[in-house]
């Protein structure tokens, strides 16, 4: 796989563990059209490679996971481009799931709207105990109406799903692993090799049977992507509208979004 140029990404494989790593820390690893891109190449390649044997997915540096979508790409990358919202991220959390292998997330920092996303999608989570997870969606005008929602209810439930999505907080690493919204979390020097053990466990087991695992998994929740489809369409629309706008102007003017005045 190192044989592929990767502008957004970097991506390595060693002893049977590919790891896929958004190469972005000075916009805390958010993801644009671009990304999305060589993200769903990369899960392509690593998912089929059966040199492979389990996926890890993170980000570089310290302060991010991922922090979602790159909003200075809102209104420009996003229009005309591939994909529903103008860039495949649908795509890139369908591969997340389709691939026949265990994929873990590796959180340090912020995993935060569609970071927070990518996060709960993945297998399994492992978080050093810095890390910090919520949504946003809402207060910038913006949502994820599939796996975002309906999945993470799925995970952690409805009362605390719809706390996320609809207050906006951010959440410890600690509270996350009380809510099961992460696997573990260790302290932040021990990352590495907690999922370093990990993936050594994963590796030693059969990957048919974790292959008819993981889609037996999947069959359950499986209706969540037609949803996700249909929401997509919906959010389309919105990004088109005043309201959804504002959230972006606010962001950029350093003030509170005033989303109400926008339904006048």
């Amino acid at each position: 796989m190192s044989d592929t140029p990767y502008e957004h990404l970097i991506v390595e494989t060693k002893n049977n563990v590919a790891t896929i790593t958004i190469n972005r820390p000075e916009v805390l690893n958010s993801f644009n059209g671009q990304t999305c891109e060589e993200l769903i190449m990369a899960f392509t390649r690593a998912g089929w490679d059966k040199e492979v044997g389990v996926i890890v997915l993170t980000g570089a540096g310290d302060r991010a996971f991922c922090a979602g979508g790159d909003q200075s790409d809102k209104a420009g990358a996003y229009v005309g481009a591939r994909g529903t919202v103008g860039m495949p991220v649908e795509e890139v959390q369908s591969l997340i799931r389709d691939v026949p292998k265990p994929v873990i997330a590796r959180v340090r920092g912020y995993a935060i709207g569609g970071g927070n996303v990518l996060a709960a999608l993945c297998d399994l989570t492992i978080a050093s105990e810095n890390a910090i997870f919520g949504q946003v969606g809402p207060r910038m005008g913006s949502v994820d109406p599939g796996f975002g929602t309906a999945y993470l209810a799925r995970i952690i439930g409805e009362k605390k799903a719809r706390e996320f999505w609809y207050l906006c907080r951010r959440y410890t690493a600690q509270e996350a692993l009380a809510m099961g919204l992460v696997n573990t979390v260790v302290p932040d020097e021990q990352l590495d090799s907690e999922v370093d053990s990990w993936t050594a466990d994963i590796v030693e087991r059969s990957p048919t049977a974790l292959a008819i695992a993981k889609r037996s998994f999947n069959a359950d929740s499986e209706n969540i992507r037609g949803i996700g489809a249909l929401g997509m369409q919906a959010l389309a629309l919105y990004y088109g509208t005043e309201e959804s706008k504002e959230g972006g102007r606010a962001q950029k003017e350093k003030r509170r979004p005033e989303f109400r005045k926008m339904l006048k």
